[in-house]
């Protein structure tokens, strides 16, 4: 008779996590802007939508929930508070029905088929292994130098900018050729060069987020809500003109700046480019797979930078046709299953309820009567175009330096800044404006937590906070010093201010 099975030891019950405090606070701070007397100007729906938007911004600064559950969680006060508002005054409630029409508005926006088109993408770069190979490629011709492998990891992410629109995906795709690059070259984890590498590649991935207009989320977002405000936003090629010439100048200052502060132990290190040859080696040929990937996001390329000039297809139309041909059996490089396990599906669900808040805030009249009070309490009705933007680029830097996510801090502030644009008036070009304050919501070069960029690169353990905010105060200061520079030289000859 065989002997009985041991019966499975009972595992310890895991304590329950406590319901996290900013929530309530978050609740609280909601419940209390909602309950207070309707201030004059402002309606019952648009008090409710800035007593939500408050408690999006608790939630989003202390990072208290998963951004994906706060989105849920966003939609469900969004389609409670605004269905049981006056439609009009006087009249009955709107209807949940109406409130949660107007909570999934963002998920109707072409800019959230841009963000998800863009991600599907980044994925046929992984699959195939496309973006290993150009970054490689890319270290091999750069030198094996200190000066050259900074330069590399520069040149490196401008290339993939193009390539995959999303600054997580890009970094991790570089930080484990660096580290490779780091341990050939016989460097300490803890060195000054490999802290100086990794710094450099956060940064500069930041920067470029300002130079392309397809390579980070919250670009698309300004100009999704552009589009809702304005009917017109700037075409991939128009982006690019205003954006790519400071980029390339802040990864100028970023450089002198990193190997200024934090000087390489040594210049000349032996045995780097073999290093990284044995790494191509590895991949092998370019396979046929990659070869279509690469032919296709050239011809993105061509089509997003001719757009308005040789043909009126728009970037996101663009976008989705190309991601078509790489879905399509025996052309395409990958499966549906594919996409789904690898496509970050929070981030498009964070998207959309971004732009549906943003939205709420427009079609409320809540971010005019913000607008309204902001334009009083900083006196910008005295300023010309130039200072208006210097307050205004001033105001996002300082507060990004509480935001984890340059998305969420899109979605709070990019509809009420439009607002203010648009109640000052006069000669002010709000729509160039606008997308040059777009530009400035990508300044999270302070913290590590001001971008999950920077939180993927710290996480090597090749720098320390304190080293980041060492190079990213000065970073953060002559760049701001830079936009002044450009708004008083390149941008007003385009016409942007």
């Amino acid at each position: 008779m065989a002997p009985p099975a041991a019966a499975a030891k009972p595992t310890a019950p895991q304590p329950a996590k406590p319901f996290p405090v900013a929530v309530l606070v978050a609740l609280a701070v909601a419940a209390l802007i909602m309950l207070l007397p309707q201030p004059q100007g402002l309606s019952v729906a648009g008090q409710r939508t800035l007593a939500i938007l408050l408690f999006a911004v608790i939630v989003w600064l202390t990072e208290a929930l998963d951004y994906a559950v706060s989105a849920v969680l966003i939609v469900a006060l969004l389609a409670l508070a605004l269905g049981s508002a006056p439609a009009a005054q006087g009249a009955a409630a709107m209807g949940t029905a109406k409130g949660l029409g107007i909570a999934l508005t963002g998920f109707a926006n072409s800019a959230l088929a841009l963000v998800a088109a863009a991600l599907f993408l980044s994925v046929a770069m992984t699959a195939t292994g496309l973006d290993r190979r150009i970054a490689l490629q890319t270290l091999r011709q750069v030198g094996t130098s200190a000066r050259g492998v900074m330069l590399g990891a520069v040149v490196v992410t401008v290339i993939l900018s193009l390539m995959v629109p999303s600054a997580t995906a890009r970094v991790a795709c570089v930080v484990p050729i660096m580290t490779g690059v780091i341990a050939a070259f016989g460097m300490e984890r803890r060195s000054r060069f490999a802290a100086a590498l990794m710094i450099v590649v956060a940064q500069a991935t930041s920067i470029w987020n300002m130079g392309i207009m397809t390579s980070a989320a919250q670009n698309m977002l300004t100009l999704g809500f552009m589009h809702k405000t304005l009917g017109a936003a700037p075409s991939w090629g128009q982006w690019l003109l205003a954006g790519a010439p400071y980029a390339l100048a802040m990864s100028v200052l970023l450089l002198v700046l990193v190997r200024r502060l934090m000087p390489p132990e040594k210049e000349q290190i032996e045995g780097g480019r073999e290093a990284v040859q044995r790494e191509l080696a590895a991949l092998g040929p370019m396979r046929a797979a990659e070869w279509r990937v690469l032919a296709v996001v050239a011809a993105l390329i061509v089509l997003w930078v001719s757009e308005k000039q040789l043909h009126a297809i728009d970037t996101t139309t663009v976008t989705i046709c190309g991601l078509a041909l790489l879905l399509l059996p025996k052309i395409g490089v990958m499966s549906w299953p594919q996409v789904q396990k690898a496509v970050p599906w929070g981030t498009i669900l964070v998207f959309g309820v971004g732009i549906s808040l943003g939205t709420a805030l427009l079609d409320t009249k809540a971010a005019t009567w913000l607008a309204d009070w902001v334009v009083q309490a900083l006196r910008l009705e005295q300023l010309g175009p130039f200072g208006i933007f210097a307050a205004l680029s001033a105001f996002l830097i300082v507060i990004h330096v509480g935001f984890a996510s340059a998305t969420s801090l899109t979605s709070a502030l990019i509809p009420i800044l439009i607002a203010v644009l648009q109640r000052l008036g006069g000669d002010l070009n709000v729509g160039g404006m606008t997308m040059l304050l777009g530009f400035v919501v990508s300044f999270g070069f302070i913290l590590p937590i001001n971008a999950p960029q920077n939180m993927v690169c710290l996480g090597t353990e090749t720098f320390t906070s304190r080293d980041f905010t060492r190079v990213g105060l000065w970073l953060t200061a002559l760049g701001y010093a830079l936009l002044l520079v450009f708004a008083l030289t390149w941008w007003r000859f385009l016409g942007l201010m």
